[in-house]
């Protein structure tokens, strides 16, 4: 599969479960196993489960593969490896304890909104100029300023 359509499938899924502050970050320089880490945060034990569920069962259906699925039996941090894509699903406490945007946030992958709905979902367009700043619309930050 097309990993932009791979990537888009996914950001659909947890959009669908309701996933907050989304993050697409582009690996293909960093590691060969991989080329995307996606990011997403779930209020609680049983959003986080739903979200994973959401992109297992979309991913699936569109003919992808599951590689494995880690965390879903506690659900406070669920991993989903897709081959080609892998999803964290955490919960805000997890996620910035850990911080993975730092090790992976070199070079994010910019979400547009798709103004063909009325509820217009994300779509996810690959940008690999990460100077490219002119995009109002971009809620994909460079980097999480220190505090």
């Amino acid at each position: 599969m097309d990993i932009r359509k791979l990537q888009r499938l996914i950001v659909d899924a947890l959009e669908d479960v309701k996933a907050q502050d989304i993050k697409v970050f582009n690996t293909e320089h960093l590691t060969a196993l991989f080329e995307r880490v996606i990011i997403a945060s779930g209020t609680s034990n049983r959003q986080t489960k739903a979200l994973a569920a959401s992109v297992r069962d979309k991913v699936k259906a569109a003919g992808g593969d599951i590689v494995s699925m880690e965390g879903e039996d506690v659900g406070e941090w669920v991993l989903v490896d897709t081959g080609d894509a892998i999803v964290h699903i955490m919960q805000p406490a997890l996620r910035q304890y850990y911080n993975l945007e730092e090790i992976w946030g070199e070079k994010p992958v910019r979400l547009k909104a798709a103004g063909t709905k009325a509820g217009a979902k994300a779509s996810v367009e690959d940008h690999d100029d990460e100077d490219e700043d002119d995009t109002p619309e971009s809620p994909v930050p460079a980097r999480r300023k220190a505090k």
